[in-house]
């Protein structure tokens, strides 16, 4: 298959184990066949999963995505158009940025990544009188799909190379694990969080 490994996902991994946890989880995509493949796997493992097409740089699926949540009660990791439904809820919003927001060599997507870090202490202020929680994880060196391609496409550097050791290569499924914790009820008192990931971090 062309497609990309579902397993090799932080998105669907994080889905995943949100899911087995007990949450109906929302899964959106900008492709459908993503959003399909997704769909069929968790529901295979008797999971609860409702799925979407959103682009979100489109103000239309933006809003088709919170009424597929608003439509099967759930919450919704998405900020702007979703607050509504944290209200009454005391939600809880996790951003996952990347530890290249610590990293200047990949340009604009170092400059996207650090502004996340910046976003989250930012809504974890406006939001903290709603009771809603905003905090962010940092994956550093985790295997999936992405780091693979850029791997590839960049060579291996001294510092590239030295992440090709094991133990310091993170798995999807270590940073659903920190995901689910924020989420629950025993994060409560956790807010405004960059929490990294990484076995090997360049700013640790």
């Amino acid at each position: 298959s062309s497609y990309p490994s579902l397993s090799l996902s932080i998105g669907f991994s994080i889905a995943r184990r949100l899911a087995q946890d007990g949450a109906h989880v929302v899964i959106s995509s900008r492709k459908q066949q993503n959003v399909d493949r997704a769909v069929a796997t968790l529901k295979k493992e008797g999971l609860g999963v409702s799925g979407t097409v959103c682009h979100v740089g489109k103000a239309e699926d933006r809003e088709r995505l919170v009424a597929t949540v608003r439509d099967v009660g759930l919450q919704l990791l998405h900020t702007q158009n979703a607050v509504p439904l944290y209200l009454a809820r005391q939600g809880s919003v996790v951003l996952v940025s990347s530890v290249a927001a610590y990293v200047p060599r990949l340009g604009v997507y170092n400059v996207s990544k650090t502004a996340l870090l910046g976003l989250t202490k930012t809504l974890a202020v406006e939001l903290a009188p709603k009771s809603i929680r905003v905090n962010c994880i940092v994956p550093g060196y985790i295997n999936t799909d992405f780091s693979q391609v850029v791997r590839t496409k960049e060579g291996c550097d001294s510092r590239t190379c030295t992440l090709k050791l094991k133990p310091l290569v993170g798995q999807p499924e270590d940073c659903a694990g920190l995901v689910a914790f924020l989420c629950s009820p025993e994060a409560s008192y956790i807010t405004g969080e960059s929490i990294a990931v990484a076995g090997w971090s360049p700013h640790l």
